[in-house]
């Protein structure tokens, strides 16, 4: 389809301020728990809950919203969507209590989990082939931009302002982008209207919030604590359960025959494996600076930004690299950055300095700006535009997954490293020991990444050839 660049520059604008400030939110409570503990009397673990929780609700909607975008116009879903979130966010600025707060950030992420995949939906729908690296660019600059300023700017607010202004600076701009969305959105993608499967929903709500709950507990309790057993139990079974409707049915929920097109399943675990590092690495060096270091949560977020500041301004750089070169060069490439630099973090010391981590994590942002996007528009250059909507929402559900379970694995390595080298003498600084451990698990899986990249193949099938590939499937 056909679509001016007037409108286009207007949809890309909406819906990249709209995504921004969605995905802002799943790290701007990082460094804001301890006065919000200290205000509302409550423990660490009940406050963990204000991250937790938004990324449950992601983990739950993103998966939905496949049959959101054939079943609502762009227009219905985008300003309902933000409007959700903007209520969530004024429901949480203004919450009397810790409960009305944790109900505040239901919504907001209810609203927030159908903006990535709306937004790489229609990106992809209203840019033809050749320029949709460029265009995916930008939504690359805001999935790893956003999270990583979020820890900065909260950590900024808290020290100066209550920790209620973060919500209060988040609430006008959502209300802007949705004025400014009522009066020049467009409709772009196509409407089919499947029916509504409650069961899917069901399954689809337990089969993913199960998991995502389960590896969240194993980071807090232990990978063997009943809670996490539980959860991971109900979730693998729901899921299985939802897996198995979805391929019976003619018009699935969500479809899972994406993962037939032959590069997408390696797109999506590299992209899995990339996420998982940013998500883990985030999380580990904060922990590193503030509770072995004594570094300030400010501190903290600063040595992250300038590594997101270069993601935020290389991301459009290799979009459009990826336009004229493929996805395979740049992953590889990319991937061998992100390895080195992850080596550098497993000699971490007492006296390590932060201008060392500012750089390497600096370094190691540059290696993942030239794989994030670029890998995942491989993937979904392999299907034809129907199965768009539910490629995106696999992808990004995957890389929820992924981060839920890198954070897990990471925290339960670095604990029970650190509480094995306590008993050794030799070691002066076992929580220390503990991260190091971590980074090494990051490095490896980061290796693993590289090699799975030599087998990404840059050509990309015609319509017409995706067509005929869906007329035998189909027989």
């Amino acid at each position: 389809m056909q679509t001016s660049s007037y409108k286009r520059s207007t949809i890309v604008a909406l819906l990249l301020a709209g995504s921004f400030i969605a995905i802002l939110n799943q790290t701007l409570m990082i460094t804001a728990i301890p006065p919000i503990m200290k205000e509302m009397g409550i423990t660490a673990n009940s406050a963990q809950w204000l991250t937790t929780v938004f990324m449950l609700v992601n983990g739950i909607m993103i998966p939905i919203s496949a049959f959101l975008l054939e079943r609502f116009t762009t227009r219905q879903l985008f300003i309902t969507a933000m409007s959700v979130f903007a209520f969530g966010t004024l429901v949480a600025g203004i919450a009397p209590n810790f409960e009305i707060l944790l109900v505040g950030r239901v919504i907001q992420s209810s609203g927030a989990g159908v903006m990535l995949p709306l937004m790489q939906t229609v990106f992809l729908m209203i840019f033809p082939v050749n320029k949709r690296g460029a265009a995916m660019g930008l939504i690359g600059l805001v999935i790893s931009f956003a999270p990583a300023i979020g820890p900065a700017l909260s950590g900024w607010v808290t020290e100066n302002y209550s920790w209620r202004l973060l919500f209060f600076i988040i609430l006008p701009i959502a209300i802007i982008d949705i004025v400014v969305a009522f009066f020049a959105l467009k409709n772009v993608t196509e409407l089919k209207n499947p029916k509504v499967d409650v069961l899917s929903i069901i399954l689809s709500s337990f089969g993913f919030g199960g998991l995502l709950y389960g590896f969240t507990c194993a980071g807090n309790y232990g990978w063997l604590a009943p809670i996490t057993l539980l959860s991971l139990g109900i979730g693998s079974l729901a899921l299985t359960l939802f897996i198995l409707r979805q391929l019976k049915m003619k018009h699935p929920m969500l479809e899972f025959r994406v993962f037939t097109y032959s590069i997408f399943p390696l797109a999506v675990i590299v992209g899995m494996i990339v996420f998982m590092g940013l998500i883990g690495v985030e999380t580990l060096i904060p922990l590193y600076m503030q509770n072995m270091r004594d570094f300030t949560g400010l501190q903290a977020g600063l040595a992250l930004l300038p590594g997101a500041l270069i993601t935020g301004f290389m991301s459009p750089i290799t979009g459009r690299i990826f336009d004229k070169i493929g996805a395979r060069k740049l992953a590889i490439v990319g991937l061998t950055i992100i390895t080195i630099s992850s080596f550098a973090f497993t000699r971490l010391d007492a006296s390590t300095s932060m201008t060392f981590i500012t750089v390497m994590y600096g370094i190691r942002m540059f290696g993942l700006s030239m794989v994030m996007m670029p890998i995942a528009t491989a993937g979904l250059n392999q299907l034809p535009k129907r199965l768009i909507p539910h490629g995106a929402a696999m992808d990004n559900t995957m890389r929820m997954i992924a981060a839920s379970v890198g954070t897990a694995i990471l925290v339960t390595v670095m604990t029970t490293t650190a509480e094995t080298a306590e008993l050794r003498p030799e070691i002066s600084y076992p929580d220390i020991h503990g991260a190091n451990v971590a980074f090494i698990v990051v490095s490896v899986l980061s290796l693993i990444g590289l090699i799975i990249s030599f087998f990404i193949k840059d050509s990309r099938p015609s319509e017409e050839e995706l067509e005929e590939r869906e007329k035998v499937r189909g027989n």
